[in-house]
């Protein structure tokens, strides 16, 4: 009998969307944000209105209703904030080891597969994550986590650590520019099999040079998402 992977247990479950079923595939527009992206020269993308004005306006110009992207996406719109380490090119923390969401604020999220809570964690700053929920699995023998970023403060105050999740049970909505870290309203979601010593808490943007591990151990989010 073959070994299974983390992969193939992945992609034998059926995952309730994160973003609610009342969306089909349809709704979903690719954005692409990275460096390589001449669309973005003329954006000023460190400011969240300028930023936001353009995700709406790709997604409208292409009949959608959430953008999504970014994973493993080398970005410029960490540029702005220290806490990314910019002054060396190669630990420059620049590439998204997430997927990203682009919805409005107040948007309710659910969980893709039954969980337990983790951690819960208001990670303040320019440019972090803001208010972050971290779910933990154990399936088929497989144990791993996945991290819901950018949320409303609120949404901290109504789940507890160690509470049991279900599959398609609400545990969070979508953070305003002035709670999530400063960026347009999205989820940032990401799946990562070893958590480490964090608690609340997860990088989700890597550097060029520690690229290898964090690719490893934070597989393409679409694994649960089922986008494409």
């Amino acid at each position: 009998m073959p070994t299974l992977t983390f992969e193939s247990v992945l992609q034998s479950l059926d995952p309730f969307p994160v973003l609610g079923n009342s969306y089909t595939n349809g709704d979903y527009v690719p954005l692409d944000l990275s460096v390589n992206n001449p669309d973005l020269q003329t954006v000023n993308v460190s400011s969240s209105d300028d930023l936001e004005t353009h995700i709406w306006k790709h997604i409208k110009s292409n009949n959608g209703t959430i953008a999504y992207g970014g994973y493993i996406e080398k970005r410029g719109i960490y540029n702005r904030s220290g806490h990314f380490n910019q002054d060396n090119p190669y630990t420059e923390r620049n590439i998204h080891l997430g997927m990203d969401l682009w919805i409005s604020e107040d948007t309710a999220i659910y969980a893709p597969i039954d969980g337990v809570v983790h951690g819960l964690k208001d990670n303040t700053g320019y440019g972090n994550y803001g208010p972050t929920l971290i779910l933990k699995h154990k399936l088929n023998g497989v144990k791993f986590y996945s991290l819901y970023g950018h949320l409303s403060s609120r949404s901290l105050n109504k789940i507890r650590l160690g509470e049991t999740i279900t599959k398609g049970q609400q545990i969070a909505t979508l953070g305003k520019a002035e709670e999530n870290g400063d960026y347009p309203p999205h989820l940032h979601f990401q799946i990562i099999k070893d958590i480490e010593d964090y608690s609340g808490d997860y990088p989700g943007v890597s550097s060029q040079k520690d690229l290898k591990f964090y690719k490893s151990n934070c597989p393409n989010p679409n694994l649960l998402l089922r986008l494409f």
